[in-house]
């Protein structure tokens, strides 16, 4: 099998680091800086670990295996009860500030790559608009945050992925119409029109009904803990595959199977999140690993003055800017709002939406969009890394 030395470099990556994890909580370092950096380094050997690249099928596999978890884990894990009582941050964040951040990430890019087609510097915007608070894990986890701001940061992280994806889907429409021969306009007014629709009611239906049998079944013990732990990567496979089996989008299927999850069981639910965050999160250091591996020197020759200024921007102006207009009237201090603002790296889902264009679209014409998605997910990973445990640690309100 041509993948086993990469699979064995992996294994050897996720133990290596495993071994001293407790000891990386407590520094600067973290996983995503570890696994990038090594992806990096192994680029540089001279027997390629992953020969196709990007087109092997192992990527294909891993990205879309990691997307459908990380989404139905990001739905599932949400407190609807706790969110209602402290809804107004979230809320606020999520539909005033995540458009504001689309619609400026598209407004600056228009100038800095004239040229450019539109579409494709929206998609741009729209793959650098989701947050990954796994980037600063101490931020969403130190007790010196308020518990109300820790929520807000991890809720808005969980569900602007979900809610950026039908967008991103239908800039992959658009361009695959103006690439596509003999699809018009209609086809693809259809086909969007299928995967909203198909989606969500194939996976609202495999995770409410999926999550209402495991919890029957665990209530009257014919379910082992183990298996209802297995539930979580079963029910987010199924809401996937029979929603593609149906021309409906699988990833939105799963993260409907995630926020329409059929079981209250406090006992049942942890166990499935407990599985899921475990699997999930060795596939997103394996993710960053590619990324490091075959993203980045594939982005690194265009990184180019406009793509830095890009890239600086989305972390900062395009992302605080659209965060403290949300937050006006909430009479947070403006050091809170700072922080809030400061804190929505760009991580796993920008690379996971990344990785779906290159595999259904390919490279040729998306070069310079590339670049700038890994220049600003590389510039991410560090600088949130790096100030995360810091300005925990210095945060007041």
């Amino acid at each position: 099998m041509a993948e086993y030395p990469i699979i064995v470099f992996m294994a050897l990556l996720i133990l290596a680091y495993g071994l001293f994890s407790k000891l990386s909580e407590r520094s600067v370092i973290t996983a995503p800086m570890v696994c990038v950096t090594i992806g990096i380094l192994a680029s540089l050997l001279p027997y390629s670990l992953l020969k196709e690249g990007v087109n092997a099928t192992l990527v294909r596999v891993l990205a879309e295996l990691t997307l459908v978890m990380v989404l139905f884990l990001d739905a599932s894990t949400i407190n609807r009860k706790e969110l209602m009582k402290e809804r107004q941050l979230p809320i606020r964040l999520l539909f005033i500030g995540l458009p504001l951040t689309m619609l400026a990430g598209f407004l600056l890019a228009v100038p800095l790559f004239p040229g450019m087609n539109l579409w494709v510097l929206l998609l741009m915007a729209l793959i650098l608009s989701p947050t990954d608070a796994a980037l600063g894990v101490a931020v969403v986890t130190s007790k010196r945050v308020p518990a109300k701001i820790r929520q807000t940061i991890n809720v808005e992280s969980g569900l602007n992925d979900g809610i950026a994806l039908p967008l991103i889907l239908i800039c992959f429409a658009a361009l695959s119409e103006t690439s596509a021969s003999g699809s018009g306009f209609t086809y693809w007014a259809l086909f969007i029109l299928k995967q909203f629709i198909y989606g969500p009611l194939i996976g609202g239906a495999v995770g409410w009904l999926g999550g209402l049998l495991v919890e029957r079944s665990a209530r009257r013990e014919w379910m082992n803990p183990t298996f209802q732990s297995l539930s979580a990567i079963a029910l987010a496979v199924l809401a996937f595959s029979f929603a593609e089996m149906i021309h409906g989008n699988g990833f939105i299927a799963a993260y409907f199977a995630g926020l329409m999850l059929g079981t209250q069981t406090r006992s049942v639910r942890e166990r499935l999140h407990e599985f899921g965050e475990s699997e999930s999160q060795a596939l997103v250091l394996v993710i960053f690993l590619l990324f490091g591996m075959i993203l980045v020197p594939l982005a690194f020759p265009l990184w180019d003055w406009q793509s830095w200024i890009y890239a600086l921007l989305s972390l900062t102006v395009i992302r605080m800017v659209p965060v403290a207009i949300s937050l006006a009237g909430t009479k947070l201090p403006w050091s809170t709002v700072g922080f809030i603002g400061w804190f929505g790296p760009r991580g796993i889902a920008s690379i996971l939406y990344l990785l779906l264009v290159i595999l259904e679209l390919g490279t040729a014409g998306y070069e310079r969009m590339i670049s700038v998605i890994v220049l600003t997910v590389f510039l991410s990973v560090f600088l949130h890394g790096l100030t995360a445990n810091p300005l925990t640690r210095l945060y007041h309100e």
